[in-house]
């Protein structure tokens, strides 16, 4: 048996496959977000308590031993510990948005942008940049206590194995201080992001992934686990998105566009990143949306419409949504991908008495995919596109995004983080898995070309949209 275990934002899952990635079983446990004016913090105590107790009931469910452990989750956000690895405070979240002044300023006197030109990462509020800064400016006690400033799964890693100090890898160092040339912190970025004296603070680099034996909490003492990568690589490990062109669009809570390239270009608009790989040369253009399924989940709870009746109101609803549209755009922090805008908010248009619900959540759901279209443009997709996440659940929606995209989707189901996890463990550990046999997707969706045509031009008018929309945020 070999074990997944993907520490998400609002979920913690493990999941358990056989030596053919057939999936055998998943337990999860949900972990809260504490939302206060624009702060989004978590309890590292409970999320490592839910990581254990899935492991726990994921190993009694399944009682073979357990070959191997990959782990992944969450990126960006700051997770402060002390020495012995345990919670300074609780952990600021990517979807975090208070240190969007300091993101204004550093839009403003080109901080900014030189910091995308060294490092291929488009600063946002929620990535660990901002946050130390603003703790350095409001909360600098926190930062003193601390002696590093990890990622989600990094914490977890060290507690899981007892490890004497804090590790990352090169995926979740890729978000802002990591120079994707060397492969190191760039110690001007984190000069010019006023860190230097906190530049300990930073975890060590661990280039392959870190390896490590479980100390018996959750896992069988002396159980083998690598750490990495994070959410975003695992899931294209994960749906066998390897080869340069081909790309990955995570339709989750945030709406993520990934495609494998070989290049680096830091010239053009900063946005997205990229994401080193344990493969130096090899990295993901990465464009990771706030937008995605939270969008979709609060007009839903606005409405009043469940989960289980979205298939059959895209059914009874006409393509453009009987000119009801949605600039999905409702994170509290803006938009990251494929443009940075702390400012942007969600607008509705074309609305009337006789609009219904269900034009309400197609146009939602054509508002996001028309951000997905945006977003793997600015990646660069050129080849296959598989698709994962919890919107896969909806067969109506993934039509639709057929429709909306243009091109046919390499559906993926099942716990694509975990599995990515998992096969990236084993190249670590030396363990010979089929990989084209797990990443083999689950059906391919075919695009619609009457339907196809249609969104091509309404992608165009959304654009437009965008545009003005993002005009009036600067005035």
């Amino acid at each position: 048996m070999y074990v997944g275990i993907d520490v998400g934002t609002s979920m913690v899952k493990a999941a358990a496959f056989d030596d053919t990635g057939r999936q055998l079983a998943v337990e999860a446990r949900p972990v809260g977000l504490d939302l206060r004016g624009g702060r989004v913090e978590q309890d590292m105590d409970e999320v490592y308590g839910a990581v254990v107790a899935v492991l726990g009931e994921l190993t009694a469910r399944v009682p073979e031993p357990v070959e191997l452990a990959g782990l992944t989750g969450q990126g960006d956000g700051v997770w402060l510990v002390d020495a012995a690895g345990r919670p300074v405070r609780s952990a600021a979240s990517w979807m975090d948005g208070r240190a969007h002044e300091l993101l204004d300023q550093w839009l403003a006197d080109g901080t900014f942008e030189t910091v995308f030109r060294r490092t291929g990462g488009a600063m946002f509020p929620g990535c660990p940049g901002p946050l130390l800064a603003w703790l350095e400016q409001h909360e600098p006690t926190s930062l003193d206590a601390a002696a590093a400033a990890m990622y989600c799964k990094d914490m977890v890693f060290q507690r899981l194995t007892g490890a004497a100090r804090a590790v990352t890898d090169v995926s979740d160092a890729s978000m802002p201080f990591l120079d994707p040339r060397t492969r190191a912190y760039d110690n001007r970025v984190v000069e010019l992001l006023g860190l230097t004296h906190r530049r300990r603070l930073l975890a060590p680099v661990s280039d392959p992934v870190a390896t490590a034996e479980t100390r018996g909490e959750g896992l069988p003492e002396g159980t083998r686990i690598a750490n990495g990568p994070y959410d975003l690589p695992a899931c294209a490990l994960g749906a066998g998105v390897t080869a340069p062109g081909d790309g990955l669009l995570i339709v989750g809570t945030c709406l993520a566009a990934l495609v494998a390239t070989t290049d680096l270009d830091l010239t053009g608009e900063p946005a997205g990143l990229y994401i080193s790989t344990d493969r130096p040369g090899h990295r993901l253009r990465a464009m990771p949306a706030m937008v995605g399924t939270a969008a979709l989940d609060w007009v839903l709870s606005t409405t009043g419409v469940r989960h289980e009746d979205v298939d059959g109101l895209l059914a009874d609803t006409p393509p453009g949504a009987n000119g009801v549209r949605v600039l999905p755009y409702f994170a509290p922090s803006g938009e990251r991908a494929p443009f940075v805008d702390p400012h942007l908010r969600a607008e509705l248009t074309g609305v009337c008495l006789e609009s219904t619900r269900g034009d309400l959540v197609r146009a939602t759901c054509e508002g996001i995919g028309y951000a997905a279209r945006h977003c793997l443009a600015a990646a660069g997709l050129t080849g296959s596109l598989a698709v994962c996440g919890g919107g896969t659940r909806s067969p109506a929606w993934m039509r639709l995004l057929a429709d909306v995209l243009g091109r046919p989707l390499r559906v993926v189901e099942g716990e694509v983080g975990a599995r990515g996890a998992v096969l990236a463990a084993a190249e670590r550990h030396g363990v010979a898995l089929d990989a084209p046999s797990w990443t083999r997707p689950t059906e391919i969706v075919e695009p619609d070309p009457v339907r196809a045509a249609y969104y091509a031009k309404g992608y165009e008018e959304h654009l437009a949209r965008l545009a003005q929309a993002r005009g009036r945020t600067r005035t």
